[in-house]
């Protein structure tokens, strides 16, 4: 059973940075790809970057291509997200995501409200 939660999410005007952290807790933790997901008020889940846990493989959506860093720290089981340049279509809850296979994700953290106001 593994366990995420996410925190440093904040409200920040325009140009402004954060730093998301997604903490993965639990003995069965497959540390094969973690990645972040956003959602807006009546908007679908969108995908935003991932990072293979061993290899350190990342990918990114293209809204937030140069703007956003995802990282990890293997030794403190946790991933980061940093954005810098945030705009105000940013806004939205940040989830932390990973998957026990190839399939859909399947452990999800509570997620962490991002505002960033014009």
């Amino acid at each position: 059973q593994v366990q995420l939660v996410e925190s440093g999410g904040g409200l920040v005007q325009a140009g402004g940075s954060l730093r998301l952290s997604c903490a993965a807790s639990g003995r069965s933790f497959s540390r094969s790809t973690m990645a972040w997901f956003r959602q807006a008020p009546g908007k679908e889940r969108e995908f935003v970057a991932r990072i293979t846990w061993n290899g350190g493989r990342t990918s990114y959506a293209d809204f937030v291509k140069d703007r956003f860093t995802i990282s990890r720290d293997q030794a403190k089981n946790t991933v980061y997200l940093q954005m810098n340049s945030l705009k105000p279509e940013d806004t939205a809850v940040y989830y932390c995501a990973t998957r026990t296979g190839l399939g859909p994700y399947d452990v999800w953290g509570q997620g962490t409200q991002v505002t960033v106001s014009s």
